[in-house]
């Protein structure tokens, strides 16, 4: 059933579900501190983050490197890779503006790799 499901794809659409939740999580983040600053905070909470990201460096292991095996191409893996790395760089950085848009670009860049490596296997 496992291989079944990466031969498919779907640790890749998977993974591209959970990058459009996390965009949907950082904007809504944004939006909520700036409207309510005591409410939004609780989405702050570094564990979200901490948690999200492993999730994301899990799904970004299996899911690439799956691609790597099925496929040969090292492009997708380089993609989501820089998009981990930035989502990452951005846990370093204090909440604020650039925490924001660094998070966004590096989901984004990520959704790109899961989507070039589901379209390489298929």
């Amino acid at each position: 059933m496992l291989q079944q499901a990466m031969r498919t794809g779907a640790i890749d659409r998977l993974a591209i579900g959970v990058s459009g939740l996390c965009l949907v999580h950082c904007i809504a983040s944004a939006v909520l501190i700036a409207m309510l600053a005591s409410a939004g905070g609780m989405l702050l909470d570094p564990r979200i983050h901490e948690v999200g990201m492993m999730l994301a460096l899990l799904l970004g292991v299996v899911g690439l490197g799956r691609g790597i095996r099925a496929h040969g191409f090292m492009l997708p893996a380089a993609v989501g890779s820089l998009g981990l790395g930035i989502m990452a760089g951005a846990l370093t950085l204090e909440h604020g503006g650039m925490t924001t848009i660094w998070s966004v670009a590096g989901v984004l860049i990520l959704a790109l790799g899961h989507d070039l490596n589901r379209r390489a296997v298929i």
